[in-house]
């Protein structure tokens, strides 16, 4: 059984703890002022990096772990391309299946691991009708369902389940079409492990 402290200790306890993160915030202050003060114009015309090339060289030769992040705005230009350091580069071209520029079509395959979303017992099934919209809102509506459809992503569905879709302006002047599921959460068990509760019509 552990013995509880007594007031006075707590008290030096709080008061070592104080000092400590006081300590720490001013060490986190001194290298922030030497990065921002202590910089060479090199480093003001480029990406600022975490990490200094001394300190990628010591690792490497240390054979530690490291993790390279690079800023995929940089490929998008041929010219910045030859400024990335070959073995980021190597990174680059081994991993390039890993972010496609588009999904790939259709469903992914069955794992035998069945989901659903379980709704609160004698619940009424939300059936809601779809909201008023323009005929230009109506076309570009159509248009994303097209392309779902064509890509495999969502399918036709006869369950008595409908919930509506409304589209959303992006800063890119396009449309995000957005699913309602207001409804349908409202009637959804809370389990403590995330379920998905996207439903398209």
């Amino acid at each position: 059984m552990l013995k509880p402290l007594s007031p006075k200790e707590v008290y030096e306890d709080q008061l070592q703890m104080q000092r400590k993160w006081a300590k720490e915030k001013e060490q986190e202050s001194q290298v922030t002022n030497k990065s921002v003060h202590g910089g060479s114009s090199a480093v003001d015309t480029k990406s600022l990096m975490i990490a200094r090339s001394g300190d990628v060289k010591q690792a490497v030769n240390d054979h530690e772990i490291m993790i390279i992040i690079i800023y995929k705005g940089m490929l998008l230009n041929q010219e910045l391309i030859q400024e990335i350091p070959p073995r980021a580069r190597v990174v680059l071209e081994e991993f390039e299946d890993v972010f496609p520029e588009e999904a790939p079509k259709g469903l992914p395959p069955i794992r035998g691991i069945e989901h659903q979303i379980d709704f609160v017992p004698r619940a009424t099934i939300p059936n809601k009708a779809a909201y008023r919209t323009n005929p230009e809102e109506t076309k570009e509506l159509q248009r994303h369902i097209d392309e779902l459809m064509e890509k495999g992503h969502v399918r036709e569905s006869m369950s008595p389940c409908a919930v509506p879709v409304i589209l959303v302006p992006k800063k890119d002047h396009t449309w995000r079409m957005c699913v309602d599921c207001r409804a349908v959460n409202q009637i959804t068990i809370k389990y403590r492990h995330p379920t998905s509760i996207r439903l398209y019509v």
